[in-house]
């Protein structure tokens, strides 16, 4: 009899991560050959606490460089002579990972999960800082924003790109089938700032293409700063032509906030099919 699917391999037992970081420091979550990873970070910690046979963690989504994470889902395969406590795992990793790093949650895995296969859901939040003036305490998590910005005509583009389309207009040197579902896609308020106003763009969907949050962002933006009409978009996402979409938005405004497993939390939306 064959075991679940995605098993560990034998002599190994799987745990399962919850992490968050900030991708200022990072080439994003991939390891990298000459460049900082998260990947690598975490997998150097459980070397320090003596898991030095531990393959490769695997998270939910590969970031990329820039990309913050405030709950990230994971899972490591390490040796079953690993002893330390699932209980004690998370202090005893965050003492070994530096502070731009962090292990929110630690236990064993349910038998056949995987980080990244059995993700149903991911999300995704794009900060804009629209106020007169940068403000410090928003460098390197929001894009500054300081003329107009119509947050009624960006949701007015964004209906239209719910549901299932083939999104190439929107991705980045991307060699696979650019089919996915976009189940949501809207701004909305997030924190008040001196003079000004923190904008969320909220993206939830199974998948997602390279770079095509960053795309549909700096779409959504054009719309806002009247550089584009929101009656043009479905044109654009038909047309298929990166060319003609917004160019991706810096990846520091960017961050995965979080993923599902089983049924995903946005059930709502609209397919094209």
């Amino acid at each position: 009899m064959s075991g679940p699917p995605y098993a560990p391999p034998p002599g190994f037992r799987r745990l399962r991560l919850l992490l968050a970081w900030n991708g200022s420091g990072f080439a994003g979550w991939q390891s990298q050959p000459h460049a900082p990873s998260v990947q690598d970070t975490l997998h150097a910690a459980f070397a320090r606490l003596g898991a030095g046979e531990a393959a490769r963690p695997v998270a939910a989504g590969r970031t990329d460089a820039g990309v913050h994470a405030e709950a990230m889902p994971a899972h490591i395969d390490v040796p079953e002579a690993f002893r330390i406590p699932t209980e004690r795992l998370a202090r005893a990793l965050n003492a070994h990972l530096p502070e731009s790093v962090a292990v929110l949650e630690a236990g064993e895995a349910p038998p056949g999960f995987h980080a990244r296969f059995s993700c149903t859901e991911r999300r995704y939040t794009y900060r804009l800082l629209h106020a007169p003036q940068r403000h410090p305490l928003w460098a390197g998590r929001a894009l500054h924003v300081p003329g107009p910005l119509d947050v009624p005509a960006m949701n007015a583009a964004a209906r239209p790109l719910i549901g299932t389309h083939d999104f190439a207009a929107f991705a980045t040197q991307e060699d696979r089938q650019t089919v996915r579902e976009l189940r949501a896609l809207a701004v909305r308020p997030g924190p008040a700032v001196y003079g000004g106003q923190v904008w969320e763009v909220h993206v939830a969907g199974e998948s997602f293409l390279r770079h095509m949050v960053r795309g549909l962002v700096g779409t959504l933006l054009l719309v806002g700063q009247g550089k584009l009409a929101a009656g043009d978009v479905p044109a654009i996402l038909a047309g298929r032509e990166r060319r003609r979409a917004g160019a991706n938005v810096p990846a520091q405004g960017l961050t995965f906030t979080g993923a599902s497993y089983g049924t995903p939390v946005s059930t709502t939306y609209r397919s094209s099919r």
